[in-house]
This record gives structure tokens, C-alpha cells and sequence, in this order.
């Protein structure tokens, strides 16, 4: 027991679990827009795949350590967008259910991407043949002299910040501005919406578009920030886990940031207690039975409001 808690009870395990939250919050995030306007993106999963794989491949093809990093971030950010526009295209032209359309990119993502890491590098197991680059780490004069708070809060990947930076530029984009308002009302009334003359369909696609480009974020963060290459289907589930947090969130960026941190947490402590006498297969299980968990718990939760409220 004394191990398990040298394990978690130190600074470094609260700055592991910022760390490690950044992929799922991101991915929140995009989720949560997309709930906003009304959509389901169910192809989180898929999309930070492809964008993880072209983040470390225009990195590495560039060649240059002062920006190489940054190009890959950007191509990762614009496959986002453009797997969300196709995904768009697909619920709201050819008419496909979102579910079907979300799944299709989650497998063609786990399949394609390690086609074309092996077309690549010759390696269907990993890119880490191919010198890549890291987005670079922050320290942040001042807080990172204050002891315990430094330790967590500085010294974090700069897409650590910018995800967390974006919780608040997403709550006052989606309540205080004119667009942040159109795509709520979408989501609430797509009918009202229109006779007023805002343009349904366009809203929605922005909505599916900036869902992409936060998920691929969180997706260039896996192959960049956490290490220096891609692996097969290393994302494990967390586009899936994110949509839990979105779903726990109610929608809101700060909701989502909260349940973020808390499966941040389960994985953490699951990377933590890899070092003890557990079996393995528990410790890796144990993110995921957090989830399963947290989301039969918040469901009872809606069901008895529910029925409080007809009066049952």
C-alpha cells in the first residue's frame, strides 16, 4: 500500500495527469462543439489517428528543428478539418447516419494509417525509423519558481496550455458572440434557426469542421508532444473516451474540461501503478472501467431527474 502511494501522492503524478488529460480534453472539446450545433461526431477516434500520423510525417520531412514541429501541427490541423468537412458532407448531403459515417472513419483511420506507415517507413509497428520532432515545452517565468505549483503547472507541452487556454476561448465563442449563438440555436431549434434566415446546413458544417480541427490537435499532440513518432492505433480509445467526457460534460466546455481531468486521472494512475505487483491486464483495463462507470453513474443520474421532474 505505502507503494501505491509514493506512486500517486507526489507533484509529478498531478503534472502527469495535465499531460495526459490534453489528448481527451482537446478531443472533448470538438465533440462539444459539434453537440452545440447539433451533430454527432462520432469519428474523433479515426481523425486523431490520421492527424497524429501526418503531424510526425511533415515534421519529418521538413527537416528543421526550429519549425519542423509546428508544419507538422498545422498539416495535422488541416487533415482535421478536412476529414470534418468530409464527415459533413456525408451526414448532411448523402444523408448518411452520423453514427455509420463516424465509425467508417474510425476504421478506415486504424487501417489506413498503418498502410501508409508502412508505405512510409517500411514498419507497420511504428514511425520512430524516421527522425520526427516535439512540440516544444513550456516554463513559465515565476510560476515555475513557487514550489509544488511550478512543478505541476510549468515545464507542460505548449498544446498542454493551448488545450486548456481553448476551454475558455470556446465558452465565450459559443455564449458571447454572434456565430457562438447561431451554432447553439442550430443546435436547439435547426427549424426556428432557419426562419430567421440563418443558414442551417453552413453552421453545421463549421460546427463538423472546428469539431475536426480540435480532435486532430489532440491527435498531433499523441504523435508530438507525447513522443517523437506515430505507432499503430496509438490513441487507444481516446476519441471514444472523449466523447464519454463531452457526453458527462453536458456539452460545455467547462463540463468537459472536468470530466477530461478525471479520466486523466484513471489513466495516470493506471501509468502509475505499472511499477506494482497488479497483473498487467487490470492496469490497462482500469481507464476504461472508469469510463464505463462514470457514464452508468451519470445515466442513473439523468434517468432519476427524469422522473423527478414528470413526477414519477
Amino acid at each position: 500500500m505505502s507503494a501505491f502511494f509514493e506512486a500517486v501522492g507526489n507533484v509529478a503524478f498531478a503534472a502527469q495527469i495535465l499531460r495526459v488529460a490534453t489528448p481527451i480534453l482537446l478531443a472533448a472539446l470538438g465533440a462539444t462543439i459539434a453537440s452545440q450545433a447539433g451533430c454527432l461526431n462520432m469519428g474523433l477516434e479515426g481523425i486523431m489517428l490520421f492527424a497524429a500520423l501526418t503531424g510526425v510525417y511533415v515534421s519529418s520531412m521538413t527537416q528543421n528543428a526550429s519549425w519542423g514541429a509546428w508544419a507538422g501541427l498545422l498539416a495535422a490541423l488541416a487533415v482535421g478539418a478536412l476529414l470534418g468537412a468530409l464527415l459533413a458532407y456525408l451526414v448532411l448531403h448523402l444523408k448518411t447516419d452520423a453514427t455509420l459515417a463516424g465509425v467508417a472513419i474510425n476504421v478506415i483511420g486504424s487501417n489506413a494509417t498503418v498502410f501508409l506507415m508502412y508505405v512510409w517507413t517500411g514498419s507497420p509497428g511504428t514511425s520512430a525509423s524516421q527522425k520526427s520532432y516535439v512540440l516544444p515545452t513550456v516554463s513559465i517565468p515565476v510560476i515555475r519558481d513557487i514550489p509544488v505549483v511550478g512543478t505541476v503547472f510549468s515545464g507542460q507541452n505548449v498544446v498542454t496550455y493551448m488545450a486548456f487556454a481553448l476551454v475558455a476561448a470556446l465558452a465565450f465563442f459559443l455564449y458571447r458572440t454572434p456565430l457562438g449563438l447561431r451554432i447553439r440555436g442550430v443546435g436547439l431549434n435547426p427549424g426556428a434557426a432557419d426562419s430567421v434566415g440563418i443558414n442551417v446546413v453552413g453552421v453545421k458544417y463549421l460546427a463538423y469542421v472546428l469539431s475536426g480541427v480540435l480532435a486532430a490537435m489532440g491527435g498531433a499532440f499523441m504523435s508530438m508532444g507525447y513522443v517523437s513518432w506515430f505507432a499503430r492505433d496509438m490513441t487507444a480509445g481516446r476519441g471514444f473516451i472523449a466523447l464519454a467526457a463531452q457526453a458527462m460534460g453536458r456539452s460545455t466546455p467547462v463540463g468537459s474540461m472536468l470530466s477530461s481531468i478525471f479520466f486523466g486521472f484513471t489513466m495516470a494512475l493506471s501509468n502509475s501503478m505499472q511499477s506494482l505487483s497488479i497483473p498487467f491486464e487490470l492496469i490497462e483495463a482500469m481507464p476504461y472501467a472508469c469510463t464505463i462507470l462514470a457514464l452508468s453513474a451519470y445515466a442513473y443520474q439523468q434517468t432519476r431527474k427524469k422522473k423527478q421532474s414528470s413526477g414519477g
